[in-house]
């Protein structure tokens, strides 16, 4: 038995390794490397017998003075229980980070430690959780610890994902969103590069509306591009003309009501009042609208969401709304689209992204709409290459950490 490793695989071999491995992630995929363009890279991997066992897309930054830094994304890719591979994967790439004056290896793999649903909140832990801990620690990795926060990490440790048959396990409240959705006609679109410039305006209005800075235009044209098989735009659209339209056949019909109503009747009167009103607040806020898309019968992008389906994953990475919809619940109807989407596609799960550890932010509050698995992960791991020069650029690396997540 006799491993080798490599630090140059071609795509073929690496992406078809990944994606049938059950610890696939996007985030170890060939094409990460290119999205992640301000980064140099490596596609390592691990050959047994003449069979790949292990791979590892190593992110590469560039440090002042040729120091650098190595991190491997929700990798590498192998089996964890392997304390041989584990030690020899980690040998090897220790060697090309020493000539590369690489000061420290980090990676956060994608080891589940543990799964609830997001009601039952738990801190069980599995009982394997120590098992790994105890053979990365033999690879002279120090361990961040089970951290609470998004902040503390470079990738979310909890996460949020639907699993199969959503549409069944929906709480209620979120099936009468959707109808409510239903009821003012959103309709969900999908597609490609086509439907960019909506998406990254309804982002950008996001991203005033929450004062973020999130991507631009071409960052989402890249992650299409690197992903034509996997990558998808919903848009969620309402054709507000017609809206309009309604809205004025039922102002006609309210006030004709109100004109015959007997005198007795105040109950009566009281509610088609308070449905009038309701309907003149709705037409000044289609001019607002008119305002700015003119008013043509046609559709407007009023939510968006951009998600890559990669092996048997789908990760939902980036989403907009027009706050002045936001009472028409088109992010309910476009994110079950979306999980219909990626479950049609073969998925397991589709992720929604990361939430707080205490499950108690506005992110967790949203996705649980979704009845949604939490997922907690091992969380990350830092190997010192230099270990004096590990320790004093600790703190420089939380500030360069934070300049590009």
């Amino acid at each position: 038995m006799s491993y080798l490793f490599f630090n140059n695989l071609k795509q073929k071999e690496f992406d078809g390794f990944v994606e049938k491995h059950e610890y696939c992630n996007l985030l170890q995929s060939y094409n990460w490397a290119k999205v992640k363009s301000n980064w140099d890279h490596m596609y390592t991997g691990v050959y047994k017998d003449n069979v790949l066992v292990a791979t590892g897309l190593v992110l590469i930054k560039r440090l002042p003075l040729s120091f650098c830094m190595y991190y491997l994304p929700r990798g590498p890719i192998m089996d964890y229980k392997d304390k041989e591979l584990v030690q020899y994967y980690f040998d090897q790439l220790k060697k090309v980070a020493k000539k590369d004056h690489c000061i420290f290896i980090k990676f956060d793999p994608a080891i589940h430690v543990n799964d609830y649903d997001s009601k039952s909140y738990n801190t069980n832990r599995y009982e394997d959780t120590e098992i790994y801990l105890d053979i990365f620690k033999s690879c002279k990795a120090i361990h961040h610890g089970y951290t609470m926060s998004i902040a503390d990490t470079v990738q979310p440790r909890f996460q949020s994902y639907a699993c199969e048959n959503v549409e069944e396990t929906l709480p209620k409240h979120t099936k009468r969103l959707i109808k409510d959705a239903d009821r003012r006609n959103v309709q969900i679109i999908h597609g490609n590069v086509e439907l960019l410039d909506e998406f990254s305006r309804l982002v950008e209005l996001t991203e005033s509306r929450k004062e973020v800075a999130l991507r631009d235009k071409e960052y989402f044209k890249t992650l299409l591009e690197n992903y034509p098989e996997g990558g998808v735009i919903f848009l969620a659209t309402c054709n507000v003309y017609k809206l309009n339209e309604d809205a004025k056949t039922k102002k006609l019909q309210l006030e004709k009501e109100i004109a015959e109503i007997p005198e007795n009747a105040k109950k009566k009167l009281h509610r088609l009042e308070d449905q009038l009103r309701s309907v003149d607040k709705d037409t000044r806020e289609y001019k607002e609208i008119f305002d700015e898309f003119g008013q043509k019968d046609k559709d407007i992008a009023i939510a968006g969401i951009l998600s890559i389906q990669y092996g048997n994953t789908c990760e939902m990475l980036y989403a907009g709304m027009d706050e002045r919809f936001k009472k028409f619940m088109p992010q309910y109807k476009e994110y079950v689209e979306n999980f219909k989407w990626a479950f049609d596609r073969g998925c397991l799960w589709s992720n929604m992204g990361g939430v707080e550890g205490s499950l108690d932010d506005g992110l967790t509050k949203f996705k649980d709409n979704f009845n949604p698995t939490i997922n907690e992960l091992i969380g990350e791991f830092d190997i010192p290459v230099y270990p004096i020069m590990y320790r004093l650029t600790q703190k420089a690396y939380k500030i360069l950490k934070s300049k590009h997540k």
